[in-house]
């Protein structure tokens, strides 16, 4: 198998990434690499934004490259690693949803009607 940690692009604002942090993100983001093979590529931002409230400081932002459209989301808490695991448990859900989507789309294909008419030929 394909080791996809260079698929993994990690990047911090106001805040410095140590190991730890880097590798419990990689870890999480491996998974999701796990359910669904077509990732191109997933782009992590941790965000650091001070409030007098102490409320939301963390803002992890998520980004998966995937064929069609890309999923993007964000979570905002008080803890840098509940964020992250906020984060991931949206994109699972994200990535679970459009899988199934596209198998009900296969079990059900629609009939297409072509509004033009084919004119008849006569054979010999």
């Amino acid at each position: 198998m394909k080791d996809r940690t260079s698929d993994i692009i990690i990047s911090g604002h106001n805040l410095e990434l140590t190991e730890a942090i880097k590798s419990v993100a990689r870890e999480k983001a491996l998974k999701l690499f796990e359910h669904e093979g077509h990732i191109i590529r997933f782009r992590l931002e941790l965000e650091y934004t001070p409030n007098v409230s102490k409320e939301r400081e963390f803002i992890a932002k998520g980004h998966i490259e995937i064929r069609g459209k890309p999923l993007i989301s964000s979570a905002e808490t008080d803890d840098l690693y509940k964020s992250i695991d906020q984060l991931m448990e949206k994109l699972d859900r994200m990535l679970r949803r459009r899988s199934r989507l596209f198998r009900i789309k296969r079990r059900h294909p629609r009939d297409v009607e072509i509004p033009a008419e084919i004119p008849k030929v006569k054979t010999a």
